[in-house]
């Protein structure tokens, strides 16, 4: 397995991983499978801020994670909420646990302090995979989200990834050098 940084050229597989999740989980809230060119915006958009990893299995993408802001006010942005999709027929293969080792170390480079992971409830799989990562249950948001005619939960995990009493500025993943970035990529 290969974990790399994904670029716009990797959204149509991105994609085919994606589209089950939106079709027919609850797993994501979006109803709508993005375009190819939304999909690619997104990379492309996150990239400037924040990592967006790929898992590959020889050439075939088989799973993503990615980075993004926790919330947009400036006292926020040493926090980041995570997502992650994996192809299911790479459930419980350890791909989920090479993006997270990568992207969290990456995460690390760039100071942020704290990682958020927002997860359908129930979803045990999930919380279970971030718990293994040092994530701590929260919160819940009871019927935050509506999807297939019917009321989801969700909660909230944290973990904190910083020292807190030695906060330096964010430096954006687009400025991290190929070295720093490459050296969290084969953890």
């Amino acid at each position: 397995m290969n974990i790399k940084v994904a670029s716009i050229d990797d959204g149509a597989d991105i994609l085919n991983i994606y589209a089950p999740y939106v079709q027919s989980s609850n797993i994501t809230f979006e109803y709508d499978v993005p375009s190819l060119e939304e999909m690619q915006q997104r990379i492309a958009q996150t990239l400037c801020q924040y990592p967006y990893l790929i898992a590959k299995d020889n050439d075939r993408v088989v799973g993503y994670a990615y980075a993004s802001a926790f919330a947009s006010r400036a006292a926020y942005q040493w926090g980041s909420e995570l997502s992650i999709y994996i192809d299911s027929h790479y459930h419980g293969q350890g791909v989920g646990r090479q993006l997270y080792q990568s992207l969290l170390h990456i995460l690390k480079i760039m100071h942020i302090q704290h990682v958020y992971a927002c997860i359908t409830h129930p979803n045990i799989k999930s919380e279970k995979f971030h718990e293994a990562f040092g994530f701590q249950y929260i919160g819940c948001f009871h019927h935050a989200g509506y999807k297939f005619h019917q009321w989801h939960d969700i909660v909230w995990m944290e973990k904190t990834i910083g020292n807190e009493d030695d906060v330096q500025p964010i430096i954006p993943f687009s400025s991290l050098t190929r070295e720093q970035i490459e050296s969290c990529l084969g953890l």
